[in-house]
């Protein structure tokens, strides 16, 4: 990654739920369709497949791969982005790489989203704007999703 590029994504949520039932959310695919995407493949282990499918208005797959893993604790792994910033991200390899840190709080569980790589410029400040609503969306769907799971 450029010196230059753009500042990380930096996302936070905080749920009131037991630590391995979050963490489980980002490894089940049964689960990440719940929340994250439309359909999902995981090999949970470093170097396994991390592959989450969109079927909406703008379908695409995210093939990573699992960087690194420590259970109950973070998970990081290779993104590639949608169609239009394909050739921005994903080539030749995924130039962007998420992590996902949980820790204790008073008020339950911080779940930290980081996602970084990014370059500089327009088309790269165009691509993380939209991985940026992506992420904040979907993890307020977490806790959503994790909430209704635990309590009904």
């Amino acid at each position: 990654m450029p010196e230059e590029g753009l500042d990380a994504i930096l996302i936070q949520v905080t749920v009131p739920l037991p630590i391995p039932m979050i963490y489980a959310a980002f490894l089940d695919p049964a689960q990440l369709k719940g929340w994250l995407c439309d359909d999902a493949a995981v090999e949970p282990k470093v170097g396994g497949e991390y592959r989450l499918v969109w079927s909406g208005p703008t379908p695409f797959q995210s093939h990573g791969r699992i960087l690194q893993m420590t259970p109950d604790l973070d998970l990081g792994f290779s993104w590639t982005g949608p169609p239009e910033y394909a050739e921005l991200l994903n080539r030749p390899d995924p130039r962007t790489k998420v992590y996902v840190r949980l820790s204790e709080s008073p008020e339950g569980i911080d779940v930290t989203l980081e996602h970084d790589g990014w370059g500089s410029g327009e088309a790269w400040e165009d691509a993380r704007s939209w991985h940026f609503r992506l992420w904040d969306e979907r993890l307020h769907q977490l806790k959503d999703y994790l909430i209704k799971a635990a309590y009904g």
